[in-house]
Order: C-alpha cells, then structure tokens, then sequence
C-alpha cells in the first residue's frame, strides 16, 4: 500500500504499538515503498518472539538470535542483488519492471504499464539528481485514469491577470512575496479619524501613491513576468498590465518554491536593490487548457530536468489515491537509480533469504539457533501473505517454493496470475535492493526493542465521581 499503510497507521489511535507506526512513517521517508511489508514483518517477527518466551528462551538469546539471523539474511540479499547499470537498456528495463512491481498492489494495477513508463520517464529526466522536487504532480478532474500524461516542462494552475499578456517568449520571471493589497494600518486597535470626506479621498490617494511608488520599484529590476505568492490588487494589476507585464497572483508557497527551482530564481521580498536580486528565465510562458482549465506552461527552464506529470480521474478520492501511488514509484525508482542493484519479486527474495538463515542456524549451537529458525519462519510468511491474498492454496506454493530454493533455483517466485511458481528473471518481476533491504532491518530492529521491554506501567484512569446534580 505504500504510503496509504504510513497514512491509514498514522490516524490510528494507538499507544504501545505506536512503533509501528514510526518504521512505517521511516520505511517511508528512507525509500518510499515497503511500509505495508516492513509492519507484517516485524508483527510476524512478535508473534515469534511471543512463542519462544512460551518456551522459556530468555529475551537476549533470542534478540542475539535475531542479530546473526538479520546480518546473513542481508548478506544472502546482497549476493543475490543484480546491478545492471553499465547497460543503458538493461538498467532502463529494470526501473520498468520495478515500477510495475511497485503499482502491481495499488489502484493504479490496470494501468500499471502506461504509470510505470510515465515514472521512469519522469525519473530518467533528473539525470541522476534524485530530486523529487523538480517533478510536479497536478491532479484535474475528469476524463480517465488513462487519460494522465507526462508534460516537458513547468506548469502552474493560476491564470494570468486581466489585460495581460498570455504569452510571453524569453521570460524574466521575479518570483516574490510580498503584499500588493491595499496597504492598511496593521498595528491591532488603531484607527485613523478624519473630519471630511476629502481627507478620506486624500487618504486613498496616498495609498494608490504608495502602491504605484513599490510597483515602479518591481518594473526597475526590468522583468517581462511577475509571480507573487499573495494577492495582487486590481490597482498594482492595472499597473503591470500598463508596463505590458503579465503579473501572476496567489501562486502558493509549494508553487513558487518549485518555480524558483525550475526557473533559476530566488524569493524575494524587497526590491530596494535590483541589482542583487536573481531572476528567473525560460523560454516560453504561454496558456494551456487541461480539461475545462486553464493553467499557465513554462517551457525550457532553467532546471531542464523539470517536468510536470498531469493525473486524470472520475473523482478526486481516486485522484489521490493515484497520486499516493504514484509518489511510492516515483521515491523507490529515485533510489534505484542512487543505489543500482536490483533484486527479485514474487516471495523469491524473502525466501532466498528465510533458506539462508536456516542453513545458518542449522550450524550454530545453542539456543540461538530456535530464535534463528523463527526468524527465517517469519520471513516466509511474506510469501505466504502474497498466496493468500491472491486466492491460491498457499500451503502448496510454498512448500513448492521452498523446494525450489533448497534445489539451488534462486530465482524462483510466486507467479500470481496462474498460480504456480516462476523464475521471477524471466517474468520481469523486480523489486529494489535498498527497500527489501530496509525492510528486513527496520522491522527486525523494532521487534528487537519491543522485546527489550520487560513490562509497562500505566497511570490508572481518574476515577470519575458521582454527578449529584438535579435532572
């Protein structure tokens, strides 16, 4: 479920198990995909540790237990990992199968396909930067899932201002924030008396004065656009639109963070020193229509990595939630591309290490070795989850897979469109190193400190006292 698990954790009201929340919120900080599996694993991970302390292992052999068991189930991962980042065409094929993987368990499965290009077309654009910032998600109602598309360029949902230019080529863009209302007395209980109407008209007219004094100002820094993170009155608006300036109001803080990354430029809020401040440039600012909306496109940035993916849909839940979806791709595509190497799908990677773990505990002595072969049972409950949730006899498929793997076939996996078991190479299912990685020691590492926990005090509830009070 990706970040939606980090979500719907979140709104629980919840106390002891309040960790849980927190390595899914970390799960999904550190690489965007994996929060669902990193909380079944650490909870698989207490159910073991509950039947061990049934058996009178002492919490420290069994934490000891865990410790060797995480270290060689993160060794095995690392042997089985497949870098292919020297071959352009492997490595682009990898990101795809990745982001089909990542989409395969969200809404967006039916067109997981067209998704996953958009995503790894959108991330190959960064050229390496991993800065998610520079790719902008827009929502609009109507049309279909179907109907998204990835747009080369910046694109702001405001309109420009009355008797404006619509279009402007070789733009030089000041991006501020600062009030261009009516200037009033802010200071809280004051008041201005006047004793006639003139003195109110001779007030207006200093306000006008003062506007049209700071306007003049922005046009000296000899800017063709000018974006504003506040409201722009309609006299300052006249005023750009008399200096043939387009003047763009009430971008939000999210929106001229992004256009001063895209563009080049810096926020600014006074404009006593043309001379120190950075503008922004592109080459072309020009309307669009999306749907029944108008929204502004800045093309050829500054940033030219900077792209804008446009999401359709029937309603706006869905449009969420297709955007939740497609942030866990976006994130986990952003980190395949950092750290390279790739690992398989499917319960294969969780079993590769679940065979490695046991082969290590059928070597060590001691007590360890229980709290070892429970670890590599809760790895294989992973696999067992996926086969239950897709409708097939789980028993089997797994005792199949287990077989697989004993024989040497590490990449074998669960196939769930029929049912059976595949070699996950073959089928293009891949997932990234880095989240089965983190999954194993976030989860791994939380179990541990519940476990350290020997009890819990609780204040108790204040007791309420009899209301005596008449009806």
């Amino acid at each position: 479920m990706g970040i939606l698990a980090a979500a719907l954790l979140s709104t629980l009201a919840l106390n002891d198990e309040a960790l849980f929340v927190d390595i899914s919120k970390v799960q999904d900080d550190e690489v965007g995909d994996g929060t669902t599996s990193v909380t079944v694993l650490a909870c698989e991970l207490l159910r073991e540790a509950e039947l061990l302390i049934g058996q009178k292992l002492h919490p420290q052999t069994i934490i000891a237990g865990w410790r060797r068991s995480s270290d060689e189930a993160v060794r095995a991962l690392t042997a089985a990992a497949v870098d292919n980042s020297s071959n352009p065409e492997k490595f682009r094929e990898d990101l795809m199968n990745i982001a089909r993987t990542t989409l395969s368990s969200k809404i967006l499965t039916q067109q997981k396909d067209q998704f996953s290009k958009l995503a790894v077309d959108a991330v190959m654009r960064l050229k390496g930067s991993c800065n998610l910032e520079a790719i902008q998600i827009i929502k609009k109602l109507g049309g279909r899932l179907s109907d998204s598309y990835l747009d080369e360029g910046f694109l702001l949902d405001k309109k420009v201002g009355v008797n404006q230019p619509k279009r402007i080529e070789k733009a030089r863009i000041l991006i501020a924030n600062t009030a261009m209302d009516a200037d009033k007395i802010k200071v809280f209980g004051s008041r201005v008396k006047v004793d006639s109407v003139a003195k109110v008209a001779e007030l207006e007219l200093a306000e006008k004065e003062k506007m049209k004094e700071k306007v003049n100002k922005i046009l000296k820094h000899n800017c063709t656009v000018f974006i504003n993170r506040q409201l722009i009155y309609n006299y300052p608006e006249q005023l750009f639109a008399d200096a043939g300036v387009m003047a763009i109001e009430h971008a939000d803080f999210e929106g001229v963070e992004r256009l001063a990354l895209v563009t080049g430029g810096e926020i600014v809020s006074t404009f006593d020193n043309p001379e120190k401040v950075k503008l922004g440039y592109c080459d072309l600012i020009e309307e669009v229509m999306i749907g029944e909306d108008v929204l502004l496109k800045f093309s050829g940035v500054a940033l030219g990595e900077a792209c804008t993916i446009v999401l359709r849909g029937a309603t706006q839940q869905i449009l969420d939630e297709a955007e939740r979806s497609l942030h866990d791709a976006l994130c986990v595509l952003s980190q395949t591309v950092k750290e390279t190497r790739i690992v398989f799908g499917g319960g294969c990677s969780e079993m590769l290490m679940a065979h490695a773990v046991n082969e290590l505990a059928s070597k060590t002595p001691g007590k360890e070795a229980i709290a070892m072969e429970s670890f590599a049972k809760a790895l294989r409950q992973l696999p067992i989850i996926i086969a239950d949730n897709a409708g097939f006899d789980s028993a089997e498929l797994i005792s199949q897979l287990r077989a697989a793997h004993a024989q040497g076939q590490n990449k074998a996996g669960l196939e769930m469109n029929e049912g059976q078991v595949g070699d996950m190479q073959k089928l293009g299912i891949t997932e990234s190193f880095q989240v089965k990685r983190q999954v194993v020691l976030s989860a791994s590492e939380a179990a541990e400190m519940i476990l350290r926990v020997d009890d819990i005090i609780r204040a108790a509830p204040r007791r309420r006292g009899q209301d005596n009070r008449p009806c």
